[in-house]
């Protein structure tokens, strides 16, 4: 290969992976990676994998059990001759063979609870995994958005460090001309490198934020992100079904999967006490089997010319004359076992009012969740505009102080503290938009709107 193919391939490597290193992630691109990917949620996975397969086979425990047996003994010394049940001294060889099955006809309906609250608990498994992939989808937006808000306080640093460096290069020139003194400059400096300290502290903070997005998405062996520049608008008017706490819970109960989970664990736990219950009942089982086995001791006479001796029976013919078969039904009556089972009878209703009242608290900490995003919403209108307007007062006073300066009716000072203001003003203003627009993402999802694609 030539040196200069090298070189093409070599080149065009470095520009797919500089492409790569480049792509910016969507909100929707981040959450679906963190839910392929991360380790919890892959935990939640297994643990409704798991009760999956105790539901299956509390169904298939409906089904008689059927066993196989067989044995061989070589039995020493003084014992019973299995033909004649005579007492001999001497080892005997045997080996056995069964098949047994039974069926249990009635156990106080233990089964079919048991079945059933397996079910419910599967269920409830099923949403608990769907709410935890919710919960990483939320944690992914608000570092996603942690970072937006950090790259527009960069953005406002950058203006800051560059009216500061302008506004230094125009002291330093007139204090070459004389026209303004060396303390003037020193401030100016001051200034400058007061707004380039806040520009490297909010560099350091978009890392952090960067790298708890990327822990959140389990995104391996990297250590930058970037993501793309949200394009739509923050809602700021007021809109009646926002504002309306009840009509909002009573949707998102219908739908929430920590509210599903709960009531399937209200639903397990009833069933389970009826299965608790059952165990004090009498039960019935039928058993049915057959069996044969072979014998050394059992012997047959063989004539031989004028001889007759005894020799055992050849396998064949012990397997079918010693085959039996038998049927037969159990029945067990719980009379006392020290009120075992009656305890936990009581243990099964405890466990009962316990699933309710967490049903009820997970209710009520929904219900206060959107309660207080309703609140904050409202308040989130308000200061977002309020900081608008704050930001544009801000922003014609720093123009006039601006102007002042450069004609030197004001100081450094002066002309600090409004660029101060200013640059304040518009931290506010972003940060009120960007809290109004996570607040209206979550409101959105508590309303049954498409938010996230966790599927």
């Amino acid at each position: 290969m030539s040196l200069k193919i090298k070189t093409t391939i070599l080149i065009i490597c470095m520009i797919c992976s500089k492409a790569l290193a480049q792509q910016k992630w969507s909100l929707d691109e981040c959450v679906a990676y963190a839910l392929e990917h991360n380790l919890q949620i892959k935990d939640f996975k297994y643990n409704e994998q798991s009760n999956k397969e105790t539901y299956k086979q509390s169904i298939r425990d409906l089904l008689p059990t059927v066993s196989g047996f067989a044995n061989y003994f070589v039995r020493y010394g003084r014992q019973v001759n299995p033909e004649d049940n005579s007492i001999v001294n001497t080892d005997i060889f045997s080996n056995n063979y069964s098949v047994d099955g039974s069926f249990d006809v009635f156990q106080g309906f233990q089964k079919i609870n048991t079945l059933k609250a397996s079910k419910f608990l599967y269920k409830a498994t099923k949403e608990e995994h769907v709410q935890q992939k919710y919960l990483l989808a939320f944690r992914v937006m608000s570092a996603y958005y942690d970072i937006q808000f950090i790259e527009g306080l960069i953005s406002i640093s950058e203006e800051q460090v560059q009216i500061s460096q302008t506004n230094y290069d125009l002291v330093k020139r007139q204090v070459e001309l004389g026209t303004m003194a060396g303390a003037d400059l020193y401030e100016a400096e001051s200034l400058l490198f007061t707004d380039k300290l806040a520009l490297t502290q909010n560099e350091n903070r978009l890392k952090a934020a960067k790298l708890t997005l990327i822990q959140a998405m389990n995104l391996q062996n990297e250590d930058d992100i970037t993501i793309a520049p949200e394009l739509n608008e923050v809602k700021t008017t007021n809109e009646e079904n926002i504002v309306i706490s009840d009509s909002i819970f009573t949707k998102a109960k219908g739908f929430m999967p920590s509210i599903k989970a709960q009531n399937y664990r209200v639903k397990a736990a009833k069933k389970q006490l009826a299965a608790t219950r059952g165990g004090l009942y009498p039960s019935l089982s039928l058993q049915g089997g057959i069996g044969t086995g072979y014998f050394e001791t059992i012997t047959e006479e063989i004539i031989t010319g004028s001889d007759t001796i005894r020799k055992t029976k050849p396998f064949r013919d012990q397997f079918e004359e010693n085959r039996f078969e038998y049927v037969g039904a159990s029945l067990n009556i719980p009379l006392f076992n020290g009120w075992a089972n009656r305890s936990r009878v009581k243990q099964q209703k405890i466990a009962l009012e316990r699933a309710k009242n967490n049903a009820k608290i997970t209710e009520q900490e929904l219900y206060q969740i959107i309660q207080q995003l309703v609140q904050e919403h409202e308040a989130l209108i308000t200061e977002t505009a309020q900081t608008s307007k704050a930001s544009k007062s801000q922003q014609l006073a720093f123009e006039i102080a601006q102007k002042r300066y450069e004609k030197g009716m004001i100081n450094t000072i002066e002309l600090g503290r409004a660029k101060t203001l200013f640059a304040t003003a518009r931290n506010q203003q972003l940060q009120a938009q960007l809290r109004l627009r996570v607040n209206n993402s979550t409101l959105d999802f508590y309303k049954g709107l498409p938010v996230f694609n966790i599927n």
